[in-house]
């Protein structure tokens, strides 16, 4: 189940109490020992398996109102969904559970038992399942699961369409949860889980239609529903525009996000390609695409470096929850033939994901720096984006990314288990794994295995690694740790770090009143980034001086005069400011010339790097943070293949202890 986008949390688990353990045990048994990859499937076996989510599932009853109801309810009174969280019981187990807090004398949960995120997703899980095994079970799964998901659309009255995100384990359900959640009553207007509804009604139509052409037209029926809700709220918003700290961005996505924007993409993608003549869903995927591929970003001016921005709220915030953009826009565009779609999809891939991935792994924001805890939800999100980017080389940085599961991360161990289909609910940045496995993790984890069993030579990848060895990613020099003139102070907001839309660096920025300086050193040749936490009326500007081997040179970046803060939920802004790049031992002076609150100095690699421990022995990832062609020192032996951004490959890379890289792209050799 997601959290709110707001706020920079690390929020991983069941909402019950967390289960932090120490890192390095694996499994159901402590100890080092126990770090070993559980790669229980036999070879050739398929990674994915089911009996986990299958775990989570439960007979619901349901009865029919003029509200709600769902296909076939007198004849089977009953659906199918997952329990929000499993929490591991300490024996090998797990114990099923609600979201919130439960009522001893009700059994109520303050949210409830299961809810339509969940139901939506595992659904999609059951029938890709489906598509690839022909087993019996998952068809049943899906259907079941779909009739709940249908059984908490409201289907009469002024809120139409939309749907009911929690359901108690006795049917009943439950509009207003503790703690409040938007929009509430959470059918009271469009939604995430609204849109994750479009996803799971649009693939299901389209894997039912041949199979059940009665149940498919009940999904359709239901789909188009959900247009009737969202073409009363942002699709109807189409053409006009919102403003976020200054910047005109588009009013039309939904809950005002590419992140849910994106998955009812998902949906409708799958609809459109089954029902080619249907003009609503068209026009919908259309409207939608464009506005997500405008929150695309330039890999080559700086951050977020290709990536999708998944929110109008922040300018200088991404989330994991917001990973399915870059996905959603390759399949659309492959769908309906807009290169700039693709483009966007590519430039995500090739350009974001390699420096996430050497930033140490898909931490669950970046705000702007990378920072949170990892979960499957954002490793899956950089695994489907670059399969769907389809270059040869995004096939590659797939495996990388899928690693992840099997020891890729900060705790060096694998969270998903083929032999059971169990998926760690999270990795915390100090290595902690949270053992819990929840019904989120693991439809994300499954989600991943599918792709990885329909894709065998980026599965040969993820499962021969076995750890993240090292990597050299973004790291940022504090202004409150580099030499100031006297008149500078140092502040810490009372707050704490969170500026209400992203979070200063060590949690805390210098004052720098006009003619004072801060002075950092870099002792490696890099790209430069400044981070000033802007003001929103004209506050002067920052005059940069950067001096490196033996040459000068000076860049100035605005103090404030972001403007109207609009949409956002403070005025001002933090997002790093590209510089430009800097030999070895610069000395880099900040001066201020108007009213200045410095963050930090963000240095980049110049060519960023992350070292994976594999069956075969080292595979290296490099990244090039610049537009030219370069050469690196090779920091393991093997064969290297040099791709430009786009996942072209451009020959071999290794030569005489040197890497080769294209501008703008990686280079990837493998053990």
């Amino acid at each position: 189940m997601d959290t709110t986008r707001r706020g920079f949390l690390t929020v991983i688990g069941a909402a019950s109490a967390l289960t932090l353990l120490p890192a390095r045990t694996a499994f159901g048994a402590p100890g080092p020992d126990a770090a070993a990859r559980p790669l229980a499937a036999a070879e050739g076996a398929r990674l994915t398996n089911l009996s986990h989510l299958r775990f989570l599932l439960a007979e619901v009853p349901v009865t029919a109102s003029a509200a709600h109801t769902t296909y076939g309810i007198d004849e089977d009174p009953s659906v199918l969904a997952p329990w929000t969280y499993a929490d591991a019981d300490g024996a090998g187990g797990f114990r099923r559970v609600g979201g919130g807090t439960r009522d001893a004398t009700t059994g109520y949960w303050s949210q409830g038992a299961f809810n339509a995120d969940d139901i939506a997703r595992a659904a999609v899980v059951f029938l890709r399942d489906w598509s690839v095994s022909d087993d019996g079970r998952s068809r049943d799964g899906a259907r079941g699961l779909l009739r709940a998901l249908a059984f908490l659309q409201t289907v009469d009255g002024p809120s139409a369409g939309c749907v009911v995100l929690w359901q108690q384990e006795d049917g009943t359900l439950n509009p207003s949860a503790i703690p409040v959640e938007l929009p509430d009553p959470s059918d009271s207007a469009e939604s995430y889980w609204l849109a994750r509804t479009v996803w799971a009604l649009g693939e299901g139509y389209a894997a039912f239609r041949e199979e059940d052409a009665d149940f498919a037209g009940f999904l359709l029926d239901r789909l188009h529903l959900c247009l009737d809700a969202l073409e009363r709220e942002s699709l109807s918003r189409a053409g006009a525009f919102v403003t976020s700290d200054g910047i005109d961005l588009p009013a039309w996505l939904i809950t005002g996000g590419a992140d849910a924007t994106a998955e009812a993409m998902l949906g409708l993608t799958a609809a459109l390609r089954a029902r080619p003549g249907d003009a609503r869903l068209r026009r919908a995927l259309t409207v939608y695409g464009e506005r997500v591929a405008a929150l695309a970003s330039d890999p080559s001016a700086g951050w977020p470096f290709g990536a999708v921005l998944p929110w109008t709220g922040s300018p200088g915030f991404w989330h994991a929850w917001g990973g399915a953009a870059p996905e959603a826009l390759g399949a659309a565009g492959a769908l309906l033939g807009r290169a700039d779609w693709l483009t966007a999809s590519r430039a995500d891939a090739g350009g974001f994901t390699p420096l996430v991935l050497a930033c140490g792994g898909p931490s669950n924001a970046w705000a702007p720096l990378p920072a949170e805890a990892q979960i499957a939800y954002g490793a899956h999100g950089r695994v489907a984006g670059a399969v769907q980017a389809g270059g040869d080389g995004h096939r590659v940085l797939a495996g990388l990314a899928a690693g992840w599961f099997f020891g890729a991360n900060p705790a060096g161990v694998a969270v998903y288990d083929p032999a059971t289909g169990v998926t760690f609910d999270g990795v915390e940045t100090d290595g902690r794994v949270n053992h819990n496995s929840g019904a989120e993790s693991t439809i994300h984890g499954q989600l991943t295995m599918l792709l990885l069993d329909a894709h065998p030579d980026v599965a040969a990848i993820a499962v021969s690694i076995s750890g993240l060895r090292a990597h050299t990613g973004l790291r940022a020099i504090d202004a409150e740790s580099a030499r100031r003139s006297p008149g500078c102070t140092v502040i810490r907001p009372g707050s704490g770090a969170w500026t209400g839309e992203g979070n200063l660096s060590g949690g805390a920025y210098v004052h720098v009143p006009e003619g004072e300086w801060v002075e950092f050193g870099v002792a490696e040749p890099a790209v430069l980034h400044a981070l000033v936490w802007r003001q929103a009326p004209p506050s002067g500007d920052a005059v940069w001086e950067v001096r490196a081997s033996g040459s000068t040179w000076s860049k100035t970046t605005p103090a404030g005069g972001t403007g109207d803060r609009g949409l956002s939920e403070a005025d001002g802004m933090l997002v790093p400011q590209r510089l430009g790049e800097a030999g070895a031992h610069a000395v880099v002076r900040c001066t201020s010339r108007g009213d200045l609150r410095l963050d930090a100095l963000v240095i980049q690699p110049l060519v960023a790097t992350a070292v994976y421990e594999t069956d075969g022995g080292a595979a290296v990832l490099y990244a090039n943070g610049t537009a030219e062609d370069r050469r690196t020192a090779s920091l393991a032996p093997g064969d290297g293949r040099a791709f430009d951004r786009d996942g072209v490959q451009h020959g071999q890379a290794t030569r005489s202890g040197e890497v080769r890289l294209r501008g703008g792209g990686f280079t990837i050799s493998l053990g």
